[in-house]
C-alpha cells in the first residue's frame, strides 16, 4: 500500500530536529530505522503530514564504554549493536536480545531509539531496559533531561517523552550476569512474553514484555527471589494481562511463569 501524501525533512542536528517537532507538532513525525511508521504509515494508520528524518545526525550512532557503563546512541541499529565487541563484553544481556529481535532486515533498519520511543507492548528492548536500569537521554526544546527506564513508558505506545523531545541515546549499566529468555510470535518475531532477568549479588531485577499493555518490572519477584527459582510464581501478580489472538490471559500468565523460572534458572 502507498503512504498518504507526506513532506520530507531530513534534519541535520539535534536542534533541528526539535525545532520542526515544535513547529508541527501533531502533524509531524521522527523517522530514525522506519520499521514501525512507515508499515503503519502504508496502512494509512499513521498520517504525518511531515516526516523528520533523523538519520545522519553526528553523534547518534556510536557505541561508547564509559567506565561503569555502554552509551548507545538512540540511532544505532539493532544490527550494530548485535556486532558491537563493547555490547558483547560489558552488556551481553542486551546481545543476547538482540539476537532474537526480528529478522535481518528488520535488524539492519531498526534502531534501539525508535524502538523505545514506539513503545509497542511486545517489543524487546524494554524489558531489558528495565531489567538494567537504563536511563534514556533525551532533548526537546528545553535542553537535555534523562528519564530512568522505571519512568519512562507510561502505556501502549505511550512513553513520558514531551511532544517535541527525541532520544538521543541509551545509557546502560555494566552487567556481568544477565539473561533473556522469550516466546515469540513466529511471524513477526515480537514477544508474546519477554523476559529480562539481572542478576546482581543475591538479589535480581526482572522486566517483563509481552504481558501487559506496558512493559514492567515484576518487583513482586524480586521481592520474593532468595536465590531459588520458585519466585516465578509471582510474575504477573497485581498485573493485568493482555488476551489477544496469540494468548489468551490465563495462558497467557502461565506462560509469563514459565518465562520468568527459565530466565532465573539461566
Amino acid at each position: 500500500m502507498i503512504p498518504a501524501k507526506f513532506d520530507y525533512i531530513k534534519a541535520s542536528s539535534v536542534s533541528e530536529a526539535v525545532n520542526l517537532l515544535d513547529k508541527h507538532g501533531f502533524d509531524a513525525k521522527i523517522l530514525s530505522g522506519g520499521q514501525s511508521l512507515l508499515p503503519a504509515m502504508k496502512l494509512r494508520l499513521n498520517r504525518p503530514e511531515i516526516v523528520i528524518d533523523i538519520n545522519g545526525i553526528a553523534g547518534m550512532n556510536t557505541i561508547e564504554e564509559t567506565g561503569d557503563g555502554v552509551i548507545i546512541g538512540a540511532n544505532c541499529t539493532h544490527t550494530q549493536i548485535l556486532n558491537s565487541e563493547v555490547v558483547y563484553k560489558n552488556l551481553n544481556i542486551l546481545h543476547r536480545t538482540v539476537q532474537t529481535l526480528g529478522d535481518v532486515q528488520v535488524r539492519n533498519r531498526g534502531t534501539i531509539g525508535g524502538s523505545l520511543a514506539h513503545a509497542d507492548p511486545s517489543a524487546d528492548y524494554p524489558a531489558v531496559v528495565l531489567a538494567c536500569e537504563a536511563n534514556i537521554e533525551v532533548e526537546g526544546k528545553n535542553g537535555k533531561r534523562t528519564i530512568a527506564a522505571t519512568d519512562f513508558f507510561e502505556g501502549i505506545f505511550t512513553t513520558a517523552l514531551a511532544d517535541d523531545e527525541i532520544i538521543i541515546a541509551v545509557h546502560f549499566p555494566k552487567v556481568a550476569h544477565g539473561n533473556y529468555q522469550k516466546f515469540y510470535q513466529s511471524a513477526s518475531r515480537f514477544a508474546i512474553v519477554g523476559v529480562a532477568v539481572v542478576h546482581d549479588g543475591n538479589a535480581v531485577r526482572v522486566g517483563i514484555t509481552g504481558v501487559s499493555d506496558t512493559p514492567y518490572r515484576a518487583t513482586e519477584v524480586e521481592k520474593a527471589y532468595n536465590g531459588n527459582s520458585d519466585a516465578a510464581e509471582h510474575a504477573v501478580d497485581g498485573v493485568e494481562v493482555m488476551s489477544d489472538h496469540f494468548a489468551d490471559t490465563e495462558y497467557r500468565s502461565h506462560l509469563t511463569k514459565v518465562m520468568v523460572k527459565r530466565a532465573l534458572e539461566a
